[in-house]
């Protein structure tokens, strides 16, 4: 006698089981993340305000419509300066939760992976004679169903790299614009 409905009841606890702990992994690095953003946001507001109070008391002080122009170009540059990092920031904390979130997932499918593959495995010695054909194409199955996955996390890989390339590229053009806007403020 077979035992296929027990061993598939345990191979689909042991699956649900596998994707409960991934899905709670994966919200555990969604909290972590939004949270890492809230406290960079909050930090930020504290800073403009505190920022946009003295920069006020400052203009306020301006003895003459020079001086005040001159304190409001000499503003640029900072201001310049706190947006780049404020966008470096935010896209460190983008990129490190992505990681996060294909280490673990990656982690997580792996495990899945050998478990089915352990299970196919068992299932093949019990099989009745002539099914090879049938064992074959089900295992060729998941073989291919693992190397779909596996290209799927290197195009992934690839995109977040190009993502992040362009990102950078972008910062670096926004500074140098911000840097030749400030230098022109000053001159001016």
């Amino acid at each position: 006698m077979f035992a296929f409905p027990e061993q598939f009841s345990n191979a689909t606890k042991a699956n649900l089981e596998a994707q409960f702990a991934m899905l709670s992994t994966l919200t555990s690095k969604t909290f972590e993340g939004v949270e890492k953003l809230v406290d960079l946001n909050i930090a930020t507001a504290k800073a403009a305000i505190e920022d946009s109070s003295a920069t006020t008391r400052q203009l306020l002080g301006a003895k003459d419509p020079q001086e005040f122009f001159a304190l409001s170009a000499s503003q640029a540059q900072p201001n310049a300066e706190k947006a780049l990092s404020y966008g470096r920031q935010l896209a460190s904390i983008a990129t490190d939760t992505g990681a996060e979130f294909s280490k673990a997932a990656e982690s997580q499918i792996a495990e899945v992976n050998r478990k089915v593959i352990s299970l196919v495995d068992e299932v093949t010695k019990n099989a009745p004679a002539g099914s090879e054909t049938y064992v074959s194409a089900f295992k060729t199955a998941i073989t291919n169903a693992n190397a779909g996955y596996e290209q799927f996390s290197k195009t992934t890989k690839q995109a977040v790299e190009a993502m992040e390339s362009n990102l950078n590229s972008v910062m670096s053009q926004y500074t140098q614009a911000a840097n030749r806007a400030a230098n022109t403020a000053a001159a001016a």
